[in-house]
C-alpha cells in the first residue's frame, strides 16, 4: 500500500553485505512457517489486510513484528489522520491490524534502522528459545 522506499532500504538492509546479519544468525526467509520476526512496510489496504492476517498466523510463537516507515506506523500520506479525506480502501497502521513489537519511523527509513528493528526483537526470540 506504500510507495516502495522503505521496501527497497528493507532489501538493502538483510542482503547488503554491508550489515551482514548472518552474523546474528538472521536470515531472509519467504515461508512465513519459517520466521520469527515479520518485518512490515506500508499502510494496510483492503486487498492486503487478509494476506497480512494469514501470514502472520502461519509464523510460530512469539509471533514479532517490526513495522517499518511512516505509512506502516500511521497510516502515512495515504491516511488522512484527521479525517477530512477519508479513504475506503486504507485500513491504516500495521498495528490496527496485528500487534507490533517494534516501529522504526522514517519517509523512507533507513536500512540501518532496519537492522536496528530486528535486533531489538532478537533478544525476545533468544529467550523464548533458550
Amino acid at each position: 500500500g506504500g510507495c516502495n522506499g522503505c521496501d527497497i532500504e528493507i532489501v538493502n538492509a538483510v542482503l547488503s553485505p554491508k550489515f551482514d546479519l548472518e552474523q546474528y544468525n538472521v536470515y531472509l526467509t519467504w515461508n512465513p512457517r519459517e520466521a520469527d520476526v515479520l518485518v512490515v512496510s506500508g499502510p494496510v489496504v483492503h486487498w492486503t489486510k487478509e494476506p497480512l492476517l494469514k501470514i502472520y498466523e502461519a509464523i510460530p510463537d512469539p509471533k514479532l513484528v517490526v513495522a517499518v516507515g511512516a505509512c506502516a506506523l500511521t497510516g502515512g500520506v495515504y491516511k488522512n489522520i484527521h479525517g477530512e479525506l477519508p479513504s475506503e480502501e486504507i485500513e491504516g497502521p500495521v498495528e490496527n491490524v496485528i500487534p507490533v513489537d517494534a516501529k522504526i519511523p522514517g519517509c523512507a527509513v533507513r536500512a540501518k534502522d532496519v537492522v536496528a528493528g530486528v535486533a531489538s526483537v532478537i533478544p525476545i526470540i533468544n529467550g523464548l528459545k533458550d
